[in-house]
């Protein structure tokens, strides 16, 4: 007889661990299903998905390896501090960024064991079923899921006629695997992946290009942020960043790759030891068996849901990174929750409109609700407060003053509409913002908290108070 469960997650990981975790912590007998092992030395499948193995957090890792020995070669000269012959083992911070990764997708498999879900190794698949219970096929078996919930995640896209390596040509994954810092680095695509592994092999010592395909840089980011951003990335850092472009071919040799492009009305060639191929990712529903239960994809290939991640099939659920909206991790998580108190008959919630958006480089760019051109296309008024970190005494000590906090807020309620930040921690500061508009707070709420002094909230605090233009250190 198959195996039943209350709950069978396919995929493991942000979205689809976090609600097998959630689901079992609400009682059901639960299971989740993960084929990929990204090379674990063991064969072990591994969970955490791309994020935590080839993403977010590895990425993150060896920003953070790269950023130290910036400021060891030019950034502690401020603070009085000089150190000679600097040097970067880009084997050691490889190892570090694995043994990273290796403890953290560990941990889910001990949270896993702790919550009582079961791990099915395997490639899952409908085979059949209904509303009584759907039939999994993992690994040559069958198992029955009263509910089952798709998180399946996205893959990289790849532009048509270039092969990807990960040798000479890379995606995420083989662009966090360098064994030695290229000479001459190429990327196709300015978006986050792009910028964030093009900033950590320009900080070590690599001539970055990156090649956009639109016309306009950052253009999901309000104006001002994509304005400084692009001062401080192309001027300040040095990053070649080449925009309207459309790649015609691109071509692997022993010498490295050769990109042959046009930009306006000219046509170019870059010559590069390694490039990365960053221009977005697509939904990963191969192999899922959606025909054989007639499970309803959208015409992007995403599994069609509505506000509460219900698809066409009864108890049949879909999350993260293989359904509509932002393909960020935290959503993916926010969803997994939701859908999972949502089968407890709870009242599951994730609010779209307060869900931040991050860009790890240096500075930081951070983002939540909308940019002041969507205000401007929609026809709502609204008002607006400005505060560098240049006003900043934390910032000024820490001697990182490079960018702002942004706030804009209804002129008639003065509910805040967007927040952006760019500057040192961005990443952090955004959360207060996301707070107040999860609770539908005015700038003047923030106005009225108390922020600890010196700190850079203080900026938050200072752009929410110049909304009314009455700011108190600018």
């Amino acid at each position: 007889m198959s195996k039943q469960f209350d709950v069978v997650v396919i995929g493991g990981g942000p979205g689809g661990y976090v609600a097998a975790i959630r689901a079992a912590q609400l009682g059901f007998s639960t299971a989740c299903v993960e084929s990929e092992s990204y090379d674990d030395p063991k064969g072990e499948v591994r969970l955490g998905g791309t994020c935590l193995n080839v993403g977010c957090v590895p990425s993150k890792a060896l920003l953070q390896s790269s950023e130290h020995f910036d400021n060891a070669r030019h950034g502690f000269v401020m603070h009085g501090i000089t150190a000679d012959d600097v040097r970067i083992d880009v084997r050691t911070m490889v190892k570090r960024k694995d043994n990273i990764v290796t403890q953290l997708t560990g941990g889910i498999k001990g949270l896993f064991k702790k919550n009582k879900v079961a791990l099915l190794p395997g490639h899952g698949k409908f085979v059949g079923g209904g509303e009584d219970g759907w039939e999994i096929e993992v690994a040559g078996e069958v198992v029955v899921g009263k509910h089952v919930i798709v998180a399946t995640g996205s893959k990289p896209r790849h532009l048509e006629g270039i092969q990807v390596d990960n040798k000479l040509i890379c995606d995420n994954a083989g662009a966090l695997a360098f064994d030695a810092v290229p000479k001459r680095l190429g990327v196709i695509g300015a978006g986050v992946i792009g910028l964030e592994l093009g900033s950590v092999w320009k900080r070590l010592g690599a001539e970055v290009t990156i090649l956009e395909a639109l016309p306009e840089f950052l253009a999901a980011a309000d104006a001002a942020v994509a304005r400084e951003a692009w001062k401080v990335f192309t001027q300040k850092q040095g990053l070649d960043i080449r925009l309207d472009v459309k790649i015609n071919k691109v071509t692997a040799g022993k010498k490295g790759v050769t990109v042959e492009y046009e930009a306006g009305d000219d046509n170019h060639v870059l010559e590069c030891d390694k490039l990365i191929v960053s221009v977005g990712r697509v939904p990963n529903t191969e192999g899922l068996g959606c025909e054989a239960v007639g499970l309803k994809l959208d015409e992007r290939g995403r599994v069609d849901v509505d506000a509460h991640c219900r698809s066409n099939l009864p108890n049949v659920w879909a999350v993260g990174d293989v359904v509509r909206g932002p393909m960020l991790a935290h959503k993916g998580m926010e969803e997994g929750v939701m859908v999972a108190e949502l089968i407890a008959g709870q009242a599951g919630h994730c609010n779209y409109d307060a869900v931040p958006w991050v860009i790890y480089t240096h500075p930081e760019i951070a983002w939540v609700g909308m940019t002041e051109q969507q205000l401007k296309s929609a026809g709502i008024e609204y008002r607006a407060g400005q505060i560098p970190f240049a006003a900043n005494g934390r910032a000024l000590g820490q001697g990182d003053t490079t960018g702002f906090v942004k706030m804009l807020a209804d002129s008639r309620t003065d509910q805040i509409l967007g927040v952006h930040v760019i500057g040192t921690n961005a990443s952090e500061l955004i959360s207060e913002a996301v707070v107040a508009m999860e609770f539908h707070a005015s700038s003047e709420d923030i106005a009225r908290i108390v922020h600890a002094h010196p700190t850079l909230s203080e900026v938050m605090h200072e752009a929410a108070l110049s909304v009314d233009k009455r700011p108190l250190h600018f």
